[in-house]
């Protein structure tokens, strides 16, 4: 994977920030996001994600336990070669603690300027989450052209062919309600990344999914 971008807040470092997603995510439309779940499950629910083709993995840092199942991931990635994301960044101090345990971007449900630049500082990339059209002109203010579109069942895939027209720079990882049955719509709306959580257990969801990445992967990193 492309190494971290260095700290700064400049017009540079915020082109590398972009230029660490835009190769992070060239891989395949699809993440995984594994809340709550625990160390063995998050494992387990990384290695199928792997196994299938989403190469990126976002575990939420929210507990203790949360903690544990991110190094837990991070360790089964080294293996692989893969990245590993530590999500639910809504303070700064989290910044250090996602980095110490290996998290290589962050993700927030929310977009808080505070936050933003403690990740800058850090040379951590960054997904803040942003809900309306505000919202994504304060992140692109920022130096921000990725960006987490959160709930993204909620806003409606509509929202994102509206919000392109003024913000065409802009790239949107959906999360939030996502799974097999949607993510197509999502994808054709110009979503770049669409985000699945327990999609991953459903059995009869997996084939689905790895169907949308074979017919997406050539075209993700348009």
């Amino acid at each position: 994977m492309t190494s971290q971008p260095h700290s700064s807040t400049s017009n540079t470092d915020a082109a590398a920030q972009a230029a660490w997603f835009d190769s992070a995510f060239a891989g395949a439309p699809l993440m995984a996001i594994l809340r709550g779940m625990g160390v063995e499950r998050s494992v387990r629910l990384s290695e199928t994600a792997w196994d299938l083709g989403i190469d990126s993995v976002e575990v939420p840092l929210q507990t203790d336990e949360d903690e544990r199942a991110l190094r837990a991931v991070v360790e089964a990635a080294a293996a692989r070669g893969k990245s590993v994301g530590a999500g639910t960044i809504i303070a700064p101090e989290q910044v250090t603690r996602a980095a110490d345990a290996g998290a290589v971007y962050l993700v927030s449900p929310g977009l808080d300027p505070v936050v933003v630049r403690a990740a800058q500082d850090a040379g951590i990339p960054i997904l803040p989450g942003v809900a309306t059209p505000s919202e994504v002109q304060l992140a692109v203010s920022l130096g921000l052209t990725w960006l987490k579109a959160f709930p993204a069942t909620w806003l409606g895939s509509g929202w994102f062919r509206h919000i392109r027209g003024p913000f065409p720079q802009v790239r949107f990882v959906a999360t939030g309600g996502l799974d097999a049955s949607n993510v197509d719509e999502f994808l054709d709306a110009g979503v770049r990344v669409a985000a699945v959580g327990s999609a991953l257990e459903d059995a009869s969801q997996l084939e689905r999914l790895a169907a949308v990445l074979r017919a997406r992967t050539g075209s993700a990193a348009r």
